[in-house]
């Protein structure tokens, strides 16, 4: 019974060394992880245009600002400053677009300046001159060879020009009278005279006054057309109108 105890006692002798050496040990450290490193923030960019709408000819000021980023480009216009402004003045409306770019990414962003195109000036007309009016109006008076009488058709154009006269009452002018080139330079001088009287005299039964109308004769000296033929001389058998210089 003594030799058992002892037995008993000894095993249990063990167990307790056994368990206060396993207690003892040092406990495995658990090997630590590097965190990863933080994200990147993302680049972040404004654009704006003052003002935002210009007529054509004017400039407009482009402003940006951007954060966390490296490079910035205007497109069209190039790398920038990351804050800055320029001046544009473009010839017709456009978007402006600008991009940031940075570790973290791109962003990027659009400004639109409006341009307005002036409508094109209109044309102020030009008023003719009296002259002008006058040389326009006023339709020559042609007579048949060798008469100083006025035709229906002649005097239809004479009452065309008495009424241009009679809004035009501030006119004074003169009749010429003008001869082709056949007879003596005395009788058609004298024939060219009595061509202008009678076209004066139609003028006057028309309510223009005489004292407005001057008369004068060339004869043949001055002819509208120097070719020997029918159609030129009927072109200088005439009561010509001028104004004064």
């Amino acid at each position: 019974m003594k030799s058992r105890a002892s037995v008993l006692a000894f095993v249990l002798t063990l167990v307790a060394a056994l368990f206060l050496i396993t207690g003892c040990a040092k406990k495995p450290v658990a090997a630590k992880v590097a965190a990863p490193p933080p994200p990147q923030p993302q680049p972040t960019v404004t654009l704006n245009v003052y003002p935002q709408e210009i007529k054509k000819g004017e400039s407009a000021k482009l402003t940006w600002e951007a954060k966390d980023a490296t490079d910035v480009t205007l497109e069209s216009l190039g790398s920038m400053d990351l804050n800055g402004s320029i001046a544009v003045n473009p010839a017709e409306s456009t978007t402006y677009r600008i991009i940031a770019k940075g570790p973290g990414g791109t962003s990027d962003a659009t400004a639109r300046l409006t341009v307005s195109v002036p409508p094109p000036p209109v044309a102020t007309a030009v008023q003719p001159s009296l002259r002008e009016l006058f040389e326009r109006n006023m339709k020559d008076a042609f007579f048949a060879y060798d008469s100083y009488d006025l035709d229906n058709e002649t005097s239809q154009i004479l009452g065309s020009n008495a009424n241009f006269l009679q809004q035009h009452p501030e006119l004074t002018f003169t009749v010429v009278g003008h001869c082709d080139e056949r007879g003596s330079e005395e009788y058609n001088l004298a024939l060219g005279a009595s061509r202008a009287e009678a076209v004066k005299q139609a003028l006057v039964k028309q309510g223009i006054g005489g004292d407005r109308v001057a008369t004068n004769s060339v004869g043949k000296e001055r002819p509208f057309c120097t070719d020997s033929n029918e159609e030129c001389w009927h072109l200088n058998r005439r009561g010509h109108f001028v104004l004064p210089e």
